[in-house]
């Protein structure tokens, strides 16, 4: 089984595999507003346990992602539980990927 977080710069090189990873952004509708990933699947936390079984494929690579990884980490192992076996928390959320992979996209 994949470990629970994957940091940034190893999800940018499974983003340029074949067959990347889903990216599932967690947060609030207006956090991605604000700021988000493309080609990222927006599931608020709030509705994850009625909307993951019916759009998610549980054999999928699945990387979730939140603000700072704590949203994002509660439902990695929440999906895991659900027989997502290949679901992993982006470590740092996408405050860490601001601040470290991609200045463009915007602090909050």
């Amino acid at each position: 089984m994949l470990e629970p977080e994957i940091t940034a710069e190893d999800f940018i090189q499974q983003r340029q595999q074949p067959n990347p990873p889903i990216l599932l952004d967690v947060r609030e509708p207006w956090e991605f507003q604000t700021a988000s990933l493309p080609d990222s699947l927006l599931m608020p936390m709030g509705e994850v346990t009625s909307r993951a079984h019916q759009e998610l494929d549980p054999d999928a690579h699945i990387v979730v992602l939140c603000h700072h990884g704590v949203r994002s980490l509660s439902v990695t192992m929440w999906l895991r539980n659900q027989g997502f076996d290949n679901a992993q928390s982006l470590a740092g959320g996408i405050d860490h990927w601001s601040r470290a992979i991609d200045h463009t996209v915007p602090l909050y």
